[in-house]
């Protein structure tokens, strides 16, 4: 699939990774939806790359939110053609903190949002997906999921973080075999440490110091590398079924 003329949607595409991936899809000749639920900065980013881009707010958790949202994308555009799941909360948290046991709605919230979430959206899009006319090799559409580093390598107060997204790389595998069946391609990106505002109310030597635990290249990565490798897995077609670490060879310590 070519970025080009393609129809995305992208949840937390206000901002983060998910706006990088709204620039370089307009950029590439694509229409956008940003689905988010900033008002403010969605609205701005809409103004600022023009008519190619269309703002819907969107609860990712809710199932009509989500319903509306695409058919506002499919009414402004035409169709869907891509999703790309970005929208998430890195809230952490010790199991035992001072104030006692971590609260099971604490918990509950970071994976309703990081894995329920990201479940509602590509269940809702494949359902579009499906409609689509195929091209020249049978593809219909393409799903890329944000997953982290700590799925794999979860630090000490991240517990409800790294369960969100270990549940998005467990189920990855099995959503593509079955969407191989509807002609629709599903990968995940598992980021490392990123320049993204999850980062960015840190203070600038907490910054420097994380991405120098990065082994190469020693900072912490931009998000237009998460957005060039979205737009790689889109125009490649072998690309399904997988979860690509992007993090620099990071393989995070305890704490």
């Amino acid at each position: 699939m070519k970025v080009k003329d393609c129809i995305s949607v992208v949840t937390g595409g206000a901002s983060g990774l998910g706006e990088a991936c709204v620039r370089m899809l307009v950029g590439g000749g694509a229409r956008v939806a940003i689905f988010d639920l900033q008002d403010e900065r969605g609205t701005a980013l809409s103004e600022e790359l023009g008519s190619s881009v269309i703002f819907a707010k969107t609860d990712v958790t809710g199932e009509e939110s989500v319903q509306s949202a695409l058919s506002a994308t499919i009414e402004a555009f035409g169709g869907i053609n891509v999703a790309i799941n970005c929208a998430g909360v890195g809230d952490p948290g010790k199991l035992l903190g001072k104030k006692g046991p971590m609260s099971l709605s604490f918990f509950n919230r970071v994976v309703q949002i990081n894995l329920i979430g990201t479940f509602n959206v590509i269940r809702l899009a494949v359902e579009k997906m499906v409609t689509n006319t195929p091209n020249e090799d049978g593809e219909k559409g393409v799903i890329i999921n944000t997953a982290s580093v700590a799925a794999f390598d979860g630090q000490v107060g991240q517990p409800a973080y790294s369960a969100s997204k270990a549940g998005v790389v467990g189920m990855t595998l099995p959503i593509a075999r079955e969407c191989a069946d509807y002609g629709i391609r599903v990968m995940t990106i598992a980021p490392g440490l990123f320049n993204t505002p999850m980062l960015a109310m840190l203070p600038e030597a907490a910054r420097e110091a994380l991405g120098n635990m990065v082994p190469f290249p020693k900072r912490l990565g931009n998000p237009e590398e998460y957005a060039k490798l979205a737009e790689q897995i889109i125009e490649n077609p072998m690309l399904n079924g997988e979860v690509i670490r992007l993090d620099g060879s990071i393989r995070m310590a305890a704490r």
